[in-house]
C-alpha cells in the first residue's frame, strides 16, 4: 500500500505540474508585460538580478520585504552560470514568473507531507485521501491562480508550510529559520511562526490538562457540565500552569528559537517605525473585525462539502433554540461589531478588475441592511468551522484562532489572498473527510480554476482613459 501510495502522488504531481505548465506557457503568451502588483515586483527583481542591491534601487511603493527577489535570483543566477544563459534570459518576465511555478511544485509536496504526519495512517482508504486532499489543496483557486504571476503568495506559503512541517518533526531550529525566510516573504507570516510556537504550548497543556482530569476522575469529582463552565475550569488551569515557574521555563526551553524570531520582529517594527515597508498610505491597520466573518463565508464556501449539509443545519438550529439567550447575545456582539467597525478600503471600491470588488458592490454596497442581515450566516459559519475542529484540543484552537485573528482582523483592505494561509493551515487540521466529498471539492475547485483562467485570459477591458488591456483576478 506504502508503494502504491508513492505511484499515486507521483502521478498526482506530475499531472499537476504538466497542466500547470500549459497554464503558465498560456499566461506567458497573454501577459508579455508586467501586470497589476508585477509592475512593482518586477522590475526590483530584475534590478536584483543586475546586482542593484542598495537602498537607493528600492521601489518606495513595495510594501513587503525582499524576500521573493533574493531567492529569485539564488535560483535562476547558479541555473544561467550552469547553462550559460544570457542576461537578457535570466531577467526576462517569464523567467521569473517561473519561480513560483517552482513554489507551487514545493508546495504541493510539502502538503503531502504534512497530509502523512498530522492524519492517521490505519486504514487502506487514508492513502487515496491523502492524495485527494493533497492535489485539492494544492488546487485551492486563490492560490493556484498566483502560481503563475510574480506575486509572494506561492513562496510565502512555500515556507510557512515548511517552518509548520518542521515544528510537527520537532526541529525548532530550523521551523523558526524558515519562519524568518516566510517573514522575509510577507511581514504579516511571523504570525503564522507565533503558530508554530503556539502549537508546541498547546501540546504541552493539553498533556497536562489530560492529566489534571485523570486525577479528577481518581478523585471522584463530579465533572464540570455546560460550555462556560466548562471554560471556566480551563481559564483557572491555565492561570494555575502559568504561575509555575518550572513550567514556563520548560516552554521557555522548547520555543526559545521562535522566541528569538518574535523579538527579531518587535526589533524590525521599532527600526522601521511599523510593519510595512514603502507606501503606508495604503496599508494602514485598523480593528477591522468583520475581516474575521468575511473569512468564515470565504472558507464555508470553499469547504462546503465538509462544513454545509441538512444535518449540520439541523444541529446547529437545535443548539440555537437550546441556547437561545447565549446566541441572542453573541448576534447583538455581532452586530455592534459590523455597525461601528466595517470599513471599506479605497482600493476596494476603485479598482474593478478584482472579484472583491464585485462581491462588495453587488452585495454589501446595494443595501445598507444586508451585512446585517449576514450576521446569523457569520454565527453558522463560525460554528460549523469550530465544530470541525473539535478532535484538536480546545488549547490548539485557542492558539489557531488567536493567530486567526490577527492575521485578518487588522487588514482594512478585503483581500482574498489574505485568507490563503489561515485557510491552508485550518484545512490541513481537519480529519480527512470520506473520498465522495474531496471529489466532489476537487470537482469545484477545478470548475472555478477553470472559469477564472477562462475569464482573465479572454474577457479583457479596457479603461476609459487607457490604451492598456485589463484582466479580471482574484
Amino acid at each position: 500500500m506504502a508503494q502504491l501510495e508513492g505511484y499515486y502522488f507521483s502521478a498526482a504531481l506530475s499531472c499537476t505540474f504538466l497542466v500547470s505548465c500549459l497554464l503558465f506557457s498560456a499566461f506567458s503568451r497573454a501577459l508579455r508585460e508586467p501586470y497589476m502588483d508585477e509592475i512593482f515586483h518586477l522590475p526590483q527583481a530584475q534590478r536584483y538580478c543586475e546586482g542593484h542591491f542598495s537602498l537607493s534601487q528600492w521601489d518606495p511603493m513595495i510594501t513587503t520585504l525582499p524576500g521573493l527577489y533574493l531567492v529569485s535570483v539564488g535560483v535562476i543566477k547558479p541555473a544561467s552560470w550552469i547553462l550559460g544563459w544570457s542576461e537578457h534570459v535570466v531577467c526576462s518576465i517569464g523567467m521569473l514568473r517561473f519561480v513560483n511555478l517552482l513554489f507551487s511544485v514545493g508546495n504541493f509536496y510539502l502538503l503531502y507531507l504534512l497530509f502523512r504526519k498530522m492524519q492517521p495512517r490505519n486504514k487502506a482508504a487514508s492513502s487515496i485521501q491523502r492524495i485527494l486532499s493533497t492535489l485539492t489543496l494544492a488546487v485551492f483557486p486563490t492560490l493556484y491562480f498566483f502560481n503563475f504571476l510574480y506575486y509572494t503568495e506561492a513562496g510565502s506559503v512555500f515556507f510557512t508550510l515548511f517552518a509548520y512541517l518542521m515544528c510537527l518533526y520537532g526541529n525548532h531550529k530550523t521551523s523558526a529559520l524558515l519562519g524568518f525566510c516566510g517573514f522575509m516573504f510577507r511581514q504579516t507570516n511571523i504570525i503564522w511562526a507565533a503558530f508554530c510556537a503556539g502549537h508546541i504550548i498547546a501540546q504541552r497543556l493539553a498533556e497536562a490538562w489530560k492529566t489534571e482530569l485523570q486525577k479528577k476522575k481518581e478523585e471522584r469529582l463530579l465533572p464540570v457540565k455546560g460550555p462556560f463552565l466548562e471554560f471556566r475550569k480551563v481559564l483557572h488551569f491555565l492561570l494555575l500552569y502559568c504561575m509555575s515557574f518550572k513550567n514556563l521555563s520548560m516552554l521557555f526551553f522548547l520555543t526559545w528559537p521562535y522566541i528569538l524570531l518574535l523579538f527579531g520582529f518587535c526589533a524590525f517594527v521599532v527600526i522601521n517605525g511599523g510593519i510595512v515597508v514603502g507606501d503606508r498610505s495604503s496599508h494602514e491597520a485598523c480593528l477591522h473585525f468583520p475581516q474575521l466573518f468575511y473569512f468564515f463565508s470565504f472558507t464555508v464556501f470553499f469547504s462546503f462539502p465538509h462544513l454545509l449539509s441538512p444535518t449540520k443545519i439541523k444541529a446547529f438550529l437545535c443548539l440555537v433554540w437550546k441556547r437561545r439567550v447565549q446566541f441572542s447575545m453573541i448576534t447583538l456582539v455581532l452586530i455592534f461589531l459590523v455597525w461601528k467597525f466595517t470599513y471599506v478600503h479605497k482600493y476596494l471600491l476603485a479598482d474593478n478588475r478584482h472579484y472583491t470588488f464585485y462581491v462588495w458592490k453587488r452585495v454589501f454596497q446595494r443595501y445598507e441592511i444586508v451585512k446585517y442581515l449576514l450576521v446569523p450566516a457569520y454565527i453558522f459559519s463560525g460554528w460549523t468551522i469550530a465544530d470541525s475542529l473539535k478532535s484538536k484540543s480546545i488549547f490548539w484552537n485557542l492558539v489557531f484562532f488567536i493567530c486567526l485573528v490577527a492575521s485578518t482582523v487588522p487588514q482594512k483592505l478585503l483581500e482574498f489572498r489574505y485568507f490563503i494561509l489561515p485557510y491552508v493551515i485550518y484545512r490541513l487540521n481537519i480529519p480527512l473527510p470520506p473520498i465522495s466529498r474531496l471529489v466532489c471539492e476537487l470537482g469545484c475547485y477545478t470548475f472555478v480554476n477553470i472559469l477564472t483562467f477562462y475569464i482573465f485570459l479572454n474577457k479583457t477591458f479596457q479603461w476609459p482613459n487607457s490604451q492598456d488591456i485589463q484582466r479580471f483576478m482574484w
